[in-house]
């Protein structure tokens, strides 16, 4: 993978205390970057950036309040503008349907979906300002943070799958509404041993780990570069060095009544529903 050169951007990246946000904003600051980093806790990133040359400023907060989102806005344009988003800060609150309560479903959605909203429209407004203004293109980049399991369907996770569903539709959104600006808006699906994903994952294994979040930031380096800029409104799956990137939803068959639905479900296969299993089936 083409090392990218970010030097001169200003990036901001939520929930960049820990695991994959402190690993993509490592990354970015490793291709040139100077970083606006959002978390509840700071755990010392910012000396990690500045020891690899550049400028980090801490912004503390819940993403999914509209005063965090408008710090840390402010923040990045007091750095030197604002060239890069990175949405990933976010929560678990698993359970089954039948037993989640109303504040588990709330904070989940409020945390991934509602915090992506509140900075995207941040940029989005930014950088339409901007290019109008300037009356030519900006850069801009968005990558925001889905998962596998709204591609799945994760049984015990209704509120991180529906979350994720959302923000993946946001993104498309996010690319079609804003590329005549210059943006380029993307999403990944991490797959990343981090604390959040301990009991997923388990321990690392002895020696380099496939899942350490070091290869999922460079690929968000990548995604943010200018050598990216042909790539806007995708879905990647990502894990240590496999990238996949997911096809659209197609249309498998049409029907003209109720009858053709019934005969053609009557020796499917049950199990065969909407959700994306193959992913999980090896290397592709």
């Amino acid at each position: 993978m083409v090392a990218a050169d970010l030097a001169g951007k200003v990036a901001v990246v939520t929930g960049a205390g820990a695991g994959l946000g402190r690993a993509e904003a490592l990354a970015l600051a490793a291709a040139g970057a100077d970083l606006v980093l959002g978390d509840l806790t700071e755990n010392d990133v910012v000396a990690e950036v500045e020891e690899l040359g550049g400028k980090a400023v801490f912004v503390q907060g819940d993403v999914s309040e509209r005063d965090t989102a408008d710090a840390l806005t402010r923040a990045a344009l007091d750095l030197g503008g604002l060239h890069i988003l990175v949405n990933n800060a976010g929560v678990l609150r698993d359970r089954m349907l039948f037993s989640m309560t109303d504040e588990e479903w709330d904070l989940v959605i409020k945390v991934h979906l509602r915090g992506h909203f509140l900075l995207s429209r941040n940029a989005a407004a930014y950088w339409r300002s901007k290019s109008k203004s300037d009356g030519a293109p900006v850069y801009g980049r968005i990558v925001n943070t889905s998962s596998e399991a709204f591609l799945l369907g994760s049984e015990g996770q209704p509120n991180y799958a529906a979350a994720k569903a959302g923000i993946t539709a946001l993104t498309l959104t996010s690319a079609r509404s804003l590329s005549r600006y210059g943006v380029r808006a993307n999403a990944i699906c991490p797959r990343a041993r981090t604390q959040m994903t301990a009991q997923v994952f388990g321990d690392a294994p002895e020696g380099p780990d496939p899942l350490a979040p070091e290869h999922v930031g460079k690929f968000v380096a990548y995604l943010a570069a200018p050598e990216a800029d042909a790539i806007n409104g995708q879905v990647f799956v990502v894990h240590g060095e496999n990238v996949l990137l997911m096809a659209p939803p197609t249309v498998e068959q049409r029907f003209t009544g109720f009858d053709d639905i019934t005969t053609a479900f009557a020796n499917r296969d049950p199990a065969r529903t909407f959700a994306c299993t193959e992913t999980f089936r090896g290397e592709s």
